[in-house]
């Protein structure tokens, strides 16, 4: 079974996307404080990354650079998702694997999240 950790700092949004991505046969860990998440990721070991733009003292894009910019989670598939698409245009990238606007159509979310999965597999934890 596949890992997912999604961040968000919306509880609703988190038990929707638990639920959501369970009913699709995920593992999913669910958090809205973004303080240990290369803590959570040593531990959790995730296939993917979910982080909300919008987060409580740091930005998700500024949280997916960081990701992208260690050398253990490097190879880790993240997709940046938000309601506020022209805000991702207007600064630039991040280093996200994609980009999702919300509200988003769960198939296609699934289906990106799997693509990512299968071509970045044998890179991770190493």
């Amino acid at each position: 079974m596949k890992k997912v950790l999604v961040l968000d700092n919306d509880e609703a949004i988190l038990e929707a996307m638990q639920d959501a991505l369970n009913y699709e046969g995920y593992d999913v860990r669910t958090v809205t404080d973004c303080d240990c998440i290369f803590t959570l990721i040593n531990e959790y070991q995730p296939d993917i990354l979910l982080i909300d733009y919008i987060l409580n003292g740091i930005n998700g894009g500024e949280l997916c650079h960081q990701v992208k910019n260690e050398e253990k989670t490097a190879a880790l598939p993240v997709i940046l998702m938000s309601a506020y698409p022209r805000i991702i245009d207007s600064l630039g990238n991040y280093g996200c694997d994609a980009f999702v606007a919300k509200p988003f159509d769960l198939y296609e979310l699934t289906a990106r999240m799997a693509q990512l999965i299968s071509t970045t597999q044998h890179h991770l934890y190493a």
